[in-house]
C-alpha cells in the first residue's frame, strides 16, 4: 500500500464525498476514483460505498481507516523529525495524558525551554492509561501520564510529585453542599456521575472502595468538563480530582474533597531504549531535573 493512497482514503472518509475529497488533495474526481478502486483491487475488498448520499465505510474500511490513520501518524511524525534533525533543535514533542493537574509540570517545563528553544512544539493527546500507552508502544508518543501501575521491563517511569485528590463536583445548592467533606456513605443511593473505564465500566468505583450495590449510576463521562456539565444540570454529584473544573467565583459548582482523602499519583513514562528526536530529548533532559527540583 502507497502511504499517499491511504491518505487519499482518509481523506474520502473523512469528506464522505469524493468530490470533495480530491478538490481538497488537488486532484480530478476520476483520477481520485481510480486510486482507490486499485486499492481496494490490492486488498481484495470493498472498502467505500458509494451512493448518491455520498460515501461511507464498509466494515472493512473502518477497519482500514483506523490502521491508516496510524500508520499515517507515524510517518508523519518520522518525516518531521528526520528533516529537523542536525544541531538544532526544534520540532514537535508528542504527550498523552489523563486528566491531571499534573499537567502543569509538563506547562512548566515547556515554558521553561521557550525562551532558550522557541521551535520546540508540543501535542498533548489526551486519553486514558490505557490508549496512551497503546499508542506509546507504537510510536505515536514520545511520553505519556499515567495512573495506573508501570511495567517497569518495558518502560522508564518517574513518579510525579503532584498528587491528585479525589472528592465531589456538585451544584451549589445541592443538599451535600453544606458539608465541607464527603464521605463514602454519603452518596449512598445518591445519582453519581463516574469516569468511564475501559473493560468494566465500575472499576472506578472498585477502586475507590464504593459498593456499587449502593449508588446509582447515573452517567459515565470520559472527559470531565462533559462530567461537569451533567452535575450542573442536575443529573447527580460528579466524582472526579479536584482543579481540573474552576468552581470559583460565579460558577454554581463546588467541589467537596471526601474523608478520609482519596489521592493518587501518576507516573511520567517513556519506552525503554526509545529513540528520541532532538526536540524529545531536550524536554526529558530538562523535565527530569524540574521534578527533582520540585521534590
Amino acid at each position: 500500500m502507497d502511504i499517499r493512497v491511504l491518505k487519499y482514503f482518509l481523506a474520502v472518509a473523512r469528506e464522505q464525498s469524493f468530490s470533495v475529497a480530491a478538490e481538497r488533495l488537488y486532484l480530478s474526481q476520476p483520477t481520485l476514483s481510480r486510486q482507490l478502486k486499485e486499492l481496494e483491487d490490492e486488498l481484495g475488498k470493498e472498502l467505500l460505498i458509494r451512493s448518491s448520499k455520498g460515501v461511507t465505510l464498509t466494515e472493512e474500511g473502518m477497519i482500514l481507516r483506523a490502521r491508516a490513520e496510524e500508520i499515517v501518524a507515524l510517518v508523519d511524525k518520522a518525516e518531521q523529525e528526520v528533516r529537523q534533525s542536525g544541531e538544532k533543535i526544534s520540532g514537535m514533542v508528542h504527550i498523552g495524558a489523563g486528566e491531571t493537574y499534573a499537567v502543569r509540570l509538563i506547562a512548566d517545563t515547556a515554558k521553561a525551554l521557550s525562551n532558550d528553544y522557541p521551535e520546540l512544539q508540543y501535542s498533548i493527546y489526551s486519553a486514558d492509561g490505557s490508549d496512551v500507552i497503546e499508542k506509546l508502544d507504537k510510536g505515536l508518543l514520545d511520553f505519556g501520564i499515567v495512573f495506573q501501575n508501570v511495567d517497569t521491563s518495558k518502560y522508564n517511569a518517574v513518579q510525579l510529585p503532584l498528587k491528585d485528590r479525589f472528592g465531589v463536583l456538585m451544584r451549589r445548592d445541592s443538599p451535600l453542599a453544606k458539608k465541607d467533606t464527603i464521605t463514602l456513605s454519603d452518596l449512598k443511593h445518591q445519582p453519581v456521575i463516574i469516569p468511564r473505564q475501559p473493560n468494566h465500566n465500575l472499576m472506578f468505583l472498585d477502586t475507590l472502595g464504593i459498593d456499587e450495590q449502593k449508588v446509582r449510576v447515573a452517567t459515565q463521562y470520559n472527559l470531565v468538563y462533559n462530567g461537569s456539565v451533567m452535575a450542573s444540570e442536575g443529573m447527580g454529584y460528579c466524582i472526579c480530582i479536584d482543579r481540573l473544573i474552576n468552581t470559583s467565583g460565579d460558577s454554581n459548582m463546588c467541589f467537596k474533597p471526601f474523608s478520609p482523602a482519596i489521592e493518587t499519583v501518576c507516573s511520567f513514562i517513556w519506552k525503554r531504549n526509545a529513540v528520541f528526536s532532538k526536540a524529545a530529548e531536550k524536554f526529558l533532559e530538562q523535565f527530569i531535573i524540574d521534578i527533582e527540583n520540585y521534590k
